[in-house]
């Protein structure tokens, strides 16, 4: 049985105290000052040393090396069918640096596009180099075989690598290796029969090919770099031989780039406004960290100096499976000396987490200014999330040897600008228009570079979506 409603007894009672919407009236509130969703750790920032730029532009001068060409090869796609951006056949190692264009065309229209299945064989070890292979899609290894018969992977090749760059030279000779298809693969071929039909009407491209077959092999290091002349070990008075370092004779400069807005407020804003908060300070506090979030994002993706476009092709691998795994990263490891830190996209680290988890194996924990971070075999690992994450879901991880005296990456940065706020970092007052508005163009100048190869390697094709259980 219900209850009876009980009468409202307040309804009608008098207030007997101030209440609250009107006490709020005579007090003051607390307040934060303005936040920002868009921050980041800035890892990258934090880690780079800054080396001073006097005159805004930086010299890298390095010893002389020969180029190999091993760089990567462009493509453009007609519905299924693939070509190859002719003026990019000059990757190859013996015809870097021949323009003629319309000799570099008729090579290309003359590649042949063949597809190939998981398994399938692309060239066979021992066999005569007859054809260069350009890799449009797809992942194939290098096989060679082992000590005791079994198959050892040499290394992977992924979009935009070839092999059988040799195929042009007059003795092209044989495969050192076993080329296999991983995945599904679109190879562009280039058989030595056409090479030789276009070889044959230009004496200018064997030409070309016969001085960059002797450049190669003179006398060089592992690194490529011009030989020094020693000897050691030996007993008596032999004479010992002469030598001098070369240097590059046109080394890379890099400019200092520049991040600029301009900060608008109005006068009567930084007038009446400021308490208990100056105005002008929480405007400028949130567009310097706007700033900063951009001058990260180009340190990472710059096409001139961002680290992703100015990785060596020679220091770049790909991963082995998909997913960032443990013999991915000792791989990338181990292709440098003083790894000071691993940056990844923070989905990468959690896919390498999983890959992790999967063999019972755990993070180490390093310690960066009081923060414990996640790290593989002592290095850390930081959280990048400048560093793209494709619509295919892929990515890639980052390993840098730093600092000027380790032959590393450096950021680069000029102090003690006009008006300077931060290192680096200027507020110059523009002026106040008809509108009474204060402008004032705030700019931060950076730059980055990588002073040898191998201070910089990057782990390519990394998965970062987990598979479905």
């Amino acid at each position: 049985m219900s209850q009876p409603e009980q009468p409202d007894h307040s309804a009608g009672r008098a207030q007997l105290s101030l209440g609250i919407a009107a006490a709020r009236n005579l007090s003051t509130t607390t307040k934060t000052v303005p936040q920002m969703q868009g921050l980041s750790s800035r890892w990258l920032l934090r880690m780079l040393p800054w080396v001073e730029v006097k005159g805004g532009t930086y010299r890298v001068n390095r010893r002389l090396a020969y180029e190999v060409g091993d760089g990567r090869v462009t493509f453009v796609q007609e519905g299924a069918a693939v070509k190859v951006v002719p003026a990019e056949l000059g990757e190859l190692p013996l015809l870097r640096g021949f323009d003629d264009e319309a000799v570099l065309r008729a090579l290309a229209e003359r590649c042949e596009q063949r597809e190939y299945e998981p398994g399938q064989v692309i060239a066979g070890q021992g066999r005569s180099v007859d054809h260069v292979h350009l890799i449009a899609h797809g992942k194939v290894e290098k096989l060679v075989p082992g000590q005791y018969g079994e198959e050892t992977r040499r290394g992977v090749l992924s979009d935009g690598g070839f092999l059988g760059g040799q195929m042009v030279a007059e003795e092209p000779g044989t495969w050192e290796f076993t080329a296999r298809a991983m995945t599904a693969c679109t190879v562009l071929a280039l058989p030595r029969a056409a090479y030789e039909e276009v070889a044959g009407r230009n004496e200018g491209l064997r030409a070309h090919v016969r001085q960059r077959r002797a450049d190669t092999a003179r006398p060089h290091n592992k690194k490529g770099e011009a030989a020094i002349a020693l000897a050691s070990g030996h007993i008596g008075e032999p004479v010992l031989p002469g030598t001098f370092v070369d240097y590059e004779l046109r080394p890379r400069e890099y400019e200092l780039s520049v991040a600029q807005t301009v900060l608008r407020v109005h006068s009567r804003v930084a007038d009446l406004y400021n308490e208990p908060m100056d105005q002008v300070e929480q405007q400028l506090r949130l567009t310097i960290e706007a700033l900063r979030e951009r001058q990260e994002f180009e340190l990472v993706n710059n096409p001139e100096f961002g680290l992703l476009h100015n990785a060596d092709y020679s220091q770049r691998i790909s991963t082995h499976s998909g997913p960032p795994t443990p013999d991915d990263m000792d791989e990338l490891l181990s292709m440098r000396r003083g790894t000071k830190a691993f940056f990844a996209h923070p989905r990468a680290i959690s896919a390498f987490g999983r890959e992790c988890n999967k063999r019972g194996l755990a993070f180490d924990t390093a310690e960066l200014g009081g923060h414990p971070v996640p790290a593989w075999r002592g290095v850390p690992i930081l959280p990048c999330g400048k560093i793209p994450v494709s619509e295919q879901g892929t990515s890639a991880v980052l390993a840098m040897r730093l600092g000027e005296g380790e032959q590393g990456v450096v950021g680069l940065r000029q102090t003690g600008i006009p008006d300077e706020y931060e290192p680096g970092l200027n507020v110059r007052f523009m002026g106040i228009n008809e509108q009474a508005i204060i402008s004032y163009l705030v700019s931060t100048y950076y730059s980055a570079a990588v002073l040898v190869p191998d201070a910089l390697g990057v782990l390519e094709n990394v998965e970062v979506f987990g598979t479905p259980s």
